[in-house]
């Protein structure tokens, strides 16, 4: 059990296994500066874990609510089959893969590149706002805010229950997805739904170069104002 501050701080290549960070001391910053780290079946209650860290790879862990900001500023991360459900959970970071991971996290991801997701479910607002390169896949998605400002991104075989989502959003992608939620993707440029199920009123407004390939709408009146598309719609508008 560790809960000193900067309990295994600038570590390197080293193998964390059922370990509790937590205690009375209710120290931060535990792995901050580390690199090379595998972390195994541990339990996170404290804040800012992993800061500037380097080839982290975290498998069946838990970080709770109290585990707050866990990720900044880090690269080169994966993550499997863990629960984040910390505030702020991952920010300003780059490369990181998510697989089977079920996260709770208002303000997830925002600033980062390069992250890919599998098999995953998250909750929050604020959803990877302003992220690159971003690779979604089977995965699921509720909360508000979300993918606001995100660029050169793609979903696939997703399920996304999220109004206001892909507002200003540039080179996105979204295939074989549903898309449920009110004012989706206003301002967005070269954004292509395809396949895709759209649910919620005035979608799509203000866009540029906005395609929609074989894809049906429920439910989504008042679509297109002041919009540059070129749409096939199997079903009513």
């Amino acid at each position: 059990c560790y809960d000193e501050e900067r309990a295994l701080y600038g570590s390197e290549n080293l193998y964390v296994a059922n370990c509790q960070f937590d205690g009375i001391a209710d120290g931060e910053s535990a792995l901050k500066e580390s690199s090379n780290i595998l972390v195994e079946n541990c339990f996170f209650n404290l804040r800012y874990p992993f800061w500037h860290c380097d080839e982290v790879k975290i498998e069946n862990s838990e970080m709770t609510d109290l585990c707050r900001a866990a990720l900044w500023y880090s690269e080169d991360i994966i993550i499997n089959e863990s629960n984040l459900h910390g505030i702020k959970a991952l920010r300003e970071c780059k490369d990181v893969k998510i697989n089977g991971c079920d996260v709770k996290s208002v303000e997830f991801g925002w600033f980062s590149h390069n992250i890919e997701i599998n098999n995953s479910s998250f909750e929050g607002e604020y959803f990877m706002l302003q992220a690159t390169g971003l690779e979604m896949n089977n995965s699921s998605l509720k909360g508000k805010y979300s993918f606001q400002y995100i660029e050169d991104s793609t979903f696939e075989n997703c399920n996304l229950d999220t109004k206001d989502a892909f507002w200003h959003a540039k080179n996105v992608t979204v295939r074989n997805s549903l898309i449920k939620g009110e004012y989706l993707a206003w301002y967005c440029e070269n954004v292509t739904f395809e396949n895709c199920l759209i649910s919620g009123t005035q979608p799509l407004c203000y866009c540029k170069n906005l395609k929609l390939i074989n894809c049906r709408m429920e439910d989504a009146d008042l679509a297109f104002e002041k919009s540059q598309v070129e749409a096939t719609v199997n079903s009513h508008i």
